[in-house]
Order: C-alpha cells, then sequence, then structure tokens
C-alpha cells in the first residue's frame, strides 16, 4: 500500500479509486486521529501505553489482541500517521514466507533511505511458529515496527520470544456508550436521525455484540430502508440479518464460555449459569461436551454436600443421547439449575490432593499387618491378619482399630462442610472419632 502520510484522495488514486467511489461505511467512518478512536481510551489516553509511546515520540513494537470491530487495523494505520512510518499491511491467511522476505527487503531499502515502517500484520496468530521466528531480526534491528492484531489469546498462540519484544495490548469489546457515539457519527454523515424507537436503537447496539465495524455494516443497511414510521425492535430485526454471538468452539471464547457457566454454577447463580449455557448452544457447541463440564461441577463443587448432583448430570448426558436437540436441551438446563441451586462443597476435591501429596511425601509405606490378607502359612506366621477386629461384629459395628500405616500420623484428610448432606457426614465421623479414642490403646 502506499505510505499513509500521503492524502486520502492520493490512496484512492493510487488505488484505482476516485475519493468519492463507494465504500463501506466504516471505511468511510474510519477515524482519522487517535483521539476519535471509540472505547479504548485505556490505551490511547495520557495515560495508556499507547498515549504514553506518542508522547516520548518513541515507537516501539505492539500486539493488538481483541475481538473484531474494535479498532485493531484503525489503531495501527493511525500510528504510522502519528510517527511518520511508512503503512504495509500484510494478512497472514494470505501470507507466506515469500511474502515476508519480499516485504522485509523493502523495509530495508526505505530504512536505508531514512524512511521506516511500520508493518501490520492481520490475523498474526495464523503464521506458524517459523514464520513467527522470522520477525525476530528485523523488529530487533529497527527495520520494522511490528504491529500485530489477533482475536486469540497470544499467550497460546504466539512465540515467547516474538512476546519478549512487542508489548500486548488489550482492545475491549466496544460498551453500549462507544456503539452510541458510533451511531451518532453515522447520523451525522447522513445528516439525519436513524428512524428507529429508542427500544429499536438499543436492540441495534446489542445486535453489534461490541463490534463497531458490524454495527456501521447494521446501520448502512437500514439506510436503505424506506419508512416513515420509526421501527420497533420486531420490525429491525426484519429489515436486518441479526448474527450468531460471537462464539468460536476451537479457539479461547470456547474455554472462557464454558469456564463461565462452571464458576456460575459454582457461585451458586442459576440465572447467570443458564445464560452461559444458551451462549454455547447458541453458538453450536457439542451438548455433550457441556454436559462432561456438568458432571465435573457436579464431583468437584458440590461433592456429599449433595450427592444427587452427580446423577442429575449423568441423567441429564442419558437425556441427550436419548432424545438429542433441541428437546435433550431441557435436561441440561435442568442440571444446570439444579447444581446452581445446589448446597456447595468442594471437601471431597480437597481430600482427594490432600491424600495425593501425603502419597507423595510418605512413600510406599505398607498397610499395618493387622489388615493384610493371609492366605498362605508363610503369610500367617509373618503376623499378615494378626488382630484384625471384624467391625461388623464390633460394638456400634465399629472396631476403631488403625488403618494407616506403622509410624504415619493418623491425617484428617477429609473435611466436610457444614452444608447439605455433609452435615450429616461430619456427625458419623465425630461420632466415630469419640469412639476411635476410647478404644485405641
Amino acid at each position: 500500500m502506499g505510505a499513509i502520510l500521503a492524502p486520502m484522495s492520493d490512496l484512492f488514486e493510487a488505488g484505482g479509486l476516485e475519493e468519492d467511489a463507494p465504500r463501506p461505511l466504516a471505511d468511510r467512518l474510519r477515524p482519522k486521529t487517535l483521539t476519535e478512536v471509540v472505547g479504548q481510551d485505556h490505551i490511547i489516553g495520557p495515560d495508556g501505553a499507547i498515549g504514553r509511546m506518542i508522547a516520548l515520540g518513541r515507537p516501539h513494537s505492539i500486539i493488538l489482541w481483541g475481538p473484531p470491530g474494535t479498532g485493531k487495523t484503525t489503531i495501527a494505520r493511525l500510528l504510522s500517521t502519528a510517527f511518520k512510518l511508512h503503512f504495509e499491511q500484510l494478512s497472514a491467511v494470505f501470507s507466506g514466507v515469500a511474502d515476508l522476505k519480499k516485504t522485509f527487503e523493502a523495509a530495508r531499502q526505505r530504512r536505508r533511505m531514512g524512511q521506516g515502517t511500520l508493518l501490520f500484520i492481520d490475523e498474526i496468530h495464523r503464521f506458524n511458529r517459523s514464520q513467527q521466528d522470522s520477525f525476530l531480526p528485523v523488529v530487533e534491528d529497527g527495520t520494522v515496527v511490528l504491529v500485530g492484531a489477533t482475536t486469540e489469546n497470544p499467550s497460546f498462540e504466539l512465540n515467547g520470544a516474538l512476546l519478549s519484544r512487542a508489548q500486548v495490548l488489550v482492545l475491549r469489546r466496544l460498551d453500549d456508550a462507544a456503539l452510541e457515539e458510533l451511531l451518532g457519527r453515522a447520523e451525522a454523515h447522513f445528516g439525519e436521525p436513524l428512524k428507529l424507537t429508542e427500544d429499536a436503537r438499543a436492540s441495534l447496539r446489542a445486535m453489534a455484540d461490541g463490534d463497531g465495524r458490524y454495527l456501521l455494516n447494521l446501520v448502512e443497511e437500514l439506510s436503505t430502508v424506506r419508512t416513515v414510521k420509526p421501527l420497533d425492535p420486531a420490525a429491525l430485526v426484519k429489515a436486518v440479518q441479526k448474527r450468531a454471538p460471537l462464539y468460536d468452539k476451537s479457539r479461547e471464547e470456547h474455554y472462557n464460555i464454558i469456564s463461565a457457566l462452571h464458576k456460575s454454577i459454582r457461585g451458586s447463580d442459576p440465572d447467570a449459569a443458564l445464560y452461559w449455557l444458551a451462549r454455547m448452544l447458541v453458538g453450536g457447541e457439542q451438548p455433550l461436551y457441556i454436559a462432561r463440564r456438568l458432571v465435573r461441577a457436579a464431583v468437584e463443587d458440590i461433592g456429599l454436600a449433595d450427592p444427587q448432583a452427580v446423577v442429575q448430570a449423568l441423567a441429564a448426558k442419558d437425556v441427550y443421547d436419548f432424545l438429542g436437540s433441541p428437546e435433550g436441551e431441557i435436561a441440561l438446563a435442568q442440571t444446570v439449575i439444579y447444581l446452581a441451586s445446589a448446597p456447595k462443597s468442594n471437601a471431597v476435591y480437597t481430600a482427594l490432593g490432600a491424600a495425593k501429596a501425603a502419597a507423595h511425601e510418605h512413600g510406599s509405606l505398607m498397610p499395618p499387618a493387622h489388615i493384610l490378607n493371609a492366605p498362605t502359612k508363610l503369610m500367617k506366621n509373618l503376623g499378615y491378619g494378626e488382630g484384625y477386629e471384624y467391625d461388623h461384629e464390633a460394638e456400634e459395628g465399629f472396631s476403631g482399630q488403625n488403618y494407616f500405616p506403622d509410624g504415619m500420623e493418623r491425617l484428617p484428610l477429609y473435611q466436610p462442610r457444614e452444608t447439605g448432606f455433609e452435615r450429616e457426614i461430619a456427625k458419623r465421623l465425630e461420632f466415630w472419632s469419640k469412639l476411635r479414642a476410647k478404644r485405641q490403646p
């Protein structure tokens, strides 16, 4: 692409377009300065990373991580203007090693002539590790200022070496105020307000799902609708195509939302848990994957506080197997409500962790001889089974014998909570503890 320093009219002419040639509304309303970028004051403002970078006059490589339509490309373009750098853009989807070599060589030529290069890589996470490594020398020696854009978590998708040379900046999903500001700009551009009721205007912002570009695309679609009466929400839905909420089953959003479901259950909030369940189902998540997570929540966060929790979770899996969608999804919803409403305890989860730690610490200690079976004469002669008391024949069905290895102190691994069924378990354990203290020598 031509240098971003050139007037906009020159850019359009260089691309074979006149300045007034048809362009998407989102492009026509693209911010001309960083102060016009909405929703990202935390990085662009005076105290933000980009604000400080510009104040110091020293550009450095950055990775812009955020959802679609939050301004990543725009920020990269405006940074090149602010620092008077040649703007070069590549997409990791369509570019390979040959494209990178050609771009790096062109940047070196510009550098010899005193012109710096800002290299913007869209979808940088799609480059493989060797391609990412190719950036290291040109970033290291200042041949290019790299600005990478990604919708995926850089911690998982980018090389550590590259991350150590670039600051990761997180862009936020556009909130209602930012989206409303974009609507105002669109209305100013068209010279008239949108013909929408207040409820429909709110619905329009909700449809955008935090994506400014998509919002402006919807506005452009609405601009072709001829109506005298303002559209209500139902008429709005008919007038424009509504997209599914952002959800990628194979990437980070998948893990974020399943985590939100699990933690809403743990936090005893059935309403929030139902919302996250619906988000996954609408996004096309595999219902049996959700069922597996519900089983995990039942044993990890409820356990013996309500022993029926895991039964409910397994039943939901069986019901879904039997009915399929959409009827089987009701069983998942029922289980989500049951688990979120159940008493909570992680005592079993904690007890298992403590038991594993003790097993590692104490090594291969043998069980005490009195609880070993003695199927041979030799084993009987060695004392196997000697002194064992059969609990069913003991008073109150409890012998109080020691079952830990000899030489190892008794460990109180399981600590039931005072919640749900575990209250009853705690009473039993306390009763047996008192009997044990009486009967053990």
